[in-house]
């Protein structure tokens, strides 16, 4: 049987693993996934029940998705962005916001072109960069006073790239760009040419003291950048599976091909329970302060542990390395001998990222969460 190419490179993301050597006990404390049991809109939930039960949106169609949701987007990038978005034209649905990663790649990239992510990063993302047959150019974070930087001085060195794929705040480091730090990336997009593509999943999942900023609002940034939302996070709808792609006209035309071809449809119901959720209140500002308070509990307890602090988002990470731990090691340690389920970063980038296990803290109560520095003694 002959090799693929594009699988080559592609790491599992180990959570499935550390997830199934934990089961269902219920005394394990639950940080591999990003899940959270904080629930969503109850009026989301309420609307996708009177879709099921009228039969709305049962249907293939429209491919892009229901007018009604592309008007919300269209409404809620607004307030984001301040860039009025024709719902027609330039926003699609996507069954999911990582679905919408290898369309936009397909549309913007072509075999063997460079892809810039950072490291570490969301291993949904690096991954898929490879199966769409580009190349990733990994930039590293470093840490500094304990959070994480973008290390501009290499941003500036990059000497070829068709797109900048970037999180802010971002998976699985929970960091959040500065205006400097958009502005770096700005002038990279222009000296290259390239786009961004620009999750903004956790956009608001941000916490107090760090700056929130859509890159659409920097100089130069607009015209160049193709957003990828999604309710899973901000208004914790995992199960929904509904994104959304919105840029510039003539490149989404080419992305609407490419969604269409992929999926299809996202589901007409859920489609229907997401547009109440972006335009009725939904308990983001609530949600958030309760991911914050979790961050500052799992911050607390593992005072003096090298666990460098998120400004943003549903994790965070340690370093196992500075621990004299390989990070695998220490994932298994933690579960067998602490009962914490935790995913090593093996598939989330590269010298960086190899040295972290990651810790979701989104899934699990405070009341839980203060027993983790028994725990991690117990594993150490």
């Amino acid at each position: 049987m002959r090799n693929n190419i594009r699988f080559a490179d592609v790491l599992s993301f180990d959570i499935d693993r550390v997830a199934a050597a934990a089961g269902s006990d219920p005394g394990v404390l639950r940080m591999e996934n990003l899940d959270t049991d904080v629930p969503p809109p109850p009026n989301a939930v309420a609307a996708t029940r009177q879709a099921l039960a009228d039969g709305q949106g049962n249907s293939w169609l429209p491919f892009t998705g229901l007018p009604v949701l592309r008007e919300a987007i269209a409404a809620d990038l607004r307030e984001r962005t301040g860039i009025t978005y024709d719902p027609g034209r330039q926003i699609c649905v996507t069954s999911g916001g990582t679905a919408a990663v290898m369309p936009v790649l397909q549309a913007v990239t072509e075999p063997g072109q460079q892809v810039v992510l950072t490291d570490p990063t969301y291993a949904g993302l690096l991954q898929r960069v490879r199966l769409a047959s580009a190349r990733p150019h990994l930039v590293p974070l470093h840490v500094d006073g304990g959070l994480w930087r973008l290390d501009r001085e290499a941003l500036a060195g990059i000497r070829e790239a068709a797109a900048f794929l970037l999180m802010s705040p971002s998976l699985p480091s929970g960091v959040v760009f500065t205006a400097e730090d958009w502005a770096a990336v700005a002038e990279a997009c222009e000296r290259l040419d390239a786009y961004l593509i620009y999750d903004a999943g956790m956009e608001r999942i941000v916490f107090a003291g760090h700056p929130r900023i859509n890159p659409c609002q920097v100089a130069n940034l607009a015209e160049r950048t193709i957003i990828i939302g999604s309710v899973s996070k901000e208004y914790r709808m995992i199960g929904w599976r509904i994104g959304w792609v919105a840029g510039p006209a003539d490149i989404m035309a080419r992305i609407m091909v490419a969604v269409t071809y992929n999926t299809t449809v996202a589901s007409g119901f859920a489609q229907i329970g997401v547009a109440v959720a972006l335009t009725e209140p939904s308990g983001v500002t609530e949600a958030v302060a309760e991911y914050q308070a979790r961050h500052e509990t799992v911050a607390r307890q593992l005072r003096g542990l090298p666990l460098v602090r998120a400004a943003g988002g549903w994790s965070c990470l340690v370093d196992a390395e500075e621990l004299g731990i390989p990070a695998r090691e220490l994932s298994d340690r933690l579960l067998t001998r602490g009962r914490i389920a935790a995913t090593p970063m093996t598939a989330w980038g590269g010298e960086v990222a190899h040295r972290y296990v990651r810790l979701v803290f989104s899934n699990e109560p405070i009341k839980r969460l203060a027993e983790l520095r028994d725990r991690f003694d117990a594993a150490l």
